[in-house]
């Protein structure tokens, strides 16, 4: 049975992005390729996302900045529902659903595109939230990394009862993941 699950990042004290909207604090981190956790175990078993447009936004701000629409290269070759009451840039050739539907109809789409794998919820915290809210998301998969930000997104803005089914370390960062309890 396929999962829908919360895959992230964040910092000790709980955030996945800093006051500015940056990662680089997670991008100069250890990270084993094939250790615990690794995103290209965890992505080769995702078939649909479902994504914020914050994390949108970002992705075209830092892989496409400067390039020219037509060279851009959506990073997932699998269906992406991109949560927005915005009109935003269009990539060329992906896979890309813009949507202000409830996460619950949403759902349903990416449940059906994705077959038997998973589906991702990229970002961000809020809608990690709202999937949570319907009593949609399964698990959150998170990697802990060893800096504190002081603020900048929250990791999840609500409370959500979790269970730890596993933990481990991949490199700088303490790895969990839990299931959620409904």
């Amino acid at each position: 049975m396929a999962l829908t699950q919360y895959y992230t990042a964040t910092s000790l004290d709980g955030f996945i992005a800093d006051p500015d909207n940056s990662l680089g604090w997670l991008f100069s981190r250890n990270q084993e390729k094939d250790g615990p956790q690794n995103y290209g175990a965890f992505i080769a078993g995702v078939g649909a996302l479902a994504m914020g447009s914050t994390t949108y936004e970002w992705i075209l701000d830092h892989e496409f900045a400067g390039k020219d629409p037509a060279d851009w290269k959506w990073p997932y070759d699998i269906p992406c529902w991109v949560f927005t009451h915005r009109q935003l840039p269009i990539v060329p050739d992906a896979q890309i659903e813009f949507t202000s539907a409830d996460v619950a109809t949403v759902h349903q789409a990416t449940v059906g595109s994705a077959g038997n794998r998973n589906v991702w919820i990229v970002g961000g915290g809020d809608l990690a939230g709202q999937f949570a809210d319907a009593r949609l998301l399964d698990e959150v998969i998170v990697s802990i990394a060893p800096v504190t930000l002081g603020g900048g997104a929250p990791l999840l803005s609500r409370r959500i009862e979790l269970r730890l089914d596993e933990l481990g370390r991949n490199g700088d960062f303490a790895v969990a993941k839990f299931s959620v309890v409904r």
